[in-house]
């Protein structure tokens, strides 16, 4: 143990040594600037300190930390773990000079057995969700349907919010808009001119509800197929906010985030027009607190013996097989790729029993194996919102990385595995 911890800050020295892809174009010599303002903040030498920097593009809210922490402790000794990608054989390392990754957390039984910063990030900085902030949201609906704020999710959003009487997503049912299954044609595709630019647009200058007036067809029976559309997680932020009489922030800090046991703050950007929490994405937390949250999905709901999620719903929220058929891994169709399938704002991997990720563009990640309780923070700055097209594949090379951590701690080394790889999201 001595010659250990003797060996660990040379060993990260060592490890700090070998360059992270693309720093010199991410902004290293300039400190990793923040951008000047939001609309600048994916260019590539805003993204690193933009993506931990959040708050400082406008009006935001705090979440407090609990007052006992729930602790993380570390392995004596970092584990090493290897994966197999493209028919090769590589190592964690091997792994950080591949991928813009800025944290990568393992956790397994509470306990840390590997924790990696990058692009001169640490342990304290809260770092951009991205849609990983959508099953935050999830469970605190689930909190709001067990206190009886929320009746039934087979209500109708204009039920708690009359403002939204008379629109598509008005009309739609809480769990339809959960399983991103409202059937509204909506094109999320992350460029200038999608259906998703314009309801931010409107959402900024009107409010969200009134942004809701722009999304008017019905292209499929709502609950029918999916097509994920960040819009449908903002319309129950105002359900949520409407239904418990409480801001969302308050809430989801007093219901889930100082229970669960965070050890840092962490906040919310909101819509500067009518300040409300912009619940689809805007969350930012520290990699331990991701992993904390992880560890609370991993253990069932569970955090020190007390059920603080209900099981039955999380169960609902994570299990393909209580998932309509077209929303299951194997079946579900998102942009050509059947390989995740979807429950309640949560993606759901394939294998041989539950497992599912918490995803988010630019490489926002938050793998969780309950069987194995297990769990995987991955944050990063991808070179693009969705999708493999710059060749850095990040998203597949992440997922084979996930796969050998699973296969290590695994009886079989092929358990949950699958041969697909993901397109990111």
């Amino acid at each position: 143990m001595f010659r250990w911890l003797l060996l660990a800050p040379l060993l990260i020295l060592a490890r700090g040594a070998a360059a992270a892809p693309d720093e010199a174009i991410l902004g290293k010599d300039e400190g990793y600037p923040v951008a000047p303002r939001m609309a600048l903040m994916h260019q590539p030498r805003y993204i690193v300190g933009s993506f931990s920097s959040i708050d400082s593009f406008g009006p935001h809210c705090m979440l407090a930390p609990a007052a006992d922490p729930r602790p993380l402790p570390s392995a004596a000794k970092e584990t090493a773990f290897s994966y197999r990608y493209d028919g090769a054989e590589y190592t964690l390392d091997d792994y950080l000079q591949h991928q813009r990754a800025t944290a990568v957390l393992v956790l397994k039984d509470g306990h840390i057995e590997t924790e990696r910063y990058d692009y001169g990030r640490t342990k304290e900085m809260r770092m951009l969700s991205n849609s990983m902030a959508k099953t935050l949201l999830a469970l605190a609906i689930g909190e709001a349907l067990q206190d009886g704020s929320i009746r039934s999710l087979d209500d109708t959003a204009d039920h708690y919010v009359p403002a939204l009487a008379g629109t598509l997503y008005g009309q739609t049912r809480l769990v339809n808009l959960l399983r991103m299954a409202s059937g509204a044609r909506f094109s999320e595709d992350y460029t200038s001119h999608d259906d998703r630019a314009v309801f931010n647009t409107v959402a900024r200058r009107m409010g969200i509800a009134e942004a809701a007036r722009t999304v008017t067809e019905r292209e499929a029976p709502q609950g029918e197929r999916f097509n994920y559309a960040t819009s449908q997680s903002e319309i129950l932020g105002l359900v949520l906010r409407a239904a418990t009489r409480r801001d969302a922030c308050s809430y989801i800090d007093d219901k889930i985030w100082k229970p669960m046991g965070a050890e840092s703050p962490a906040s919310y950007l909101l819509n500067p027009i009518d300040g409300v929490e912009l619940v689809g994405g805007s969350f930012s937390a520290t990699a331990r607190d991701y992993a904390r949250l992880g560890e609370m999905l991993a253990d069932n709901g569970q955090v020190r013996g007390h059920q603080l999620v209900p099981r039955q719903f999380l169960l609902d929220m994570t299990d393909p097989a209580r998932q309509p058929l077209a929303f299951r891994p194997g079946t579900m169709d998102s942009h050509g790729s059947h390989y995740y399938g979807y429950g309640y704002q949560v993606w759901l991997m394939p294998g041989d029993h539950r497992s599912f990720v918490l995803l988010g563009v630019y490489g926002q990640a938050i793998f969780v194996d309950p069987v194995l309780n297990l769990v995987m923070v991955h944050l990063g700055v991808g070179a693009e919102a969705r999708g493999d097209a710059s060749g850095a594949h990040l998203g597949r090379e992440r997922d084979a990385l996930w796969r050998g951590i699973v296969s290590h701690y695994s009886a079989s080394p092929t358990a949950n595995v699958a041969a697909t790889a993901p397109v990111q999201r």
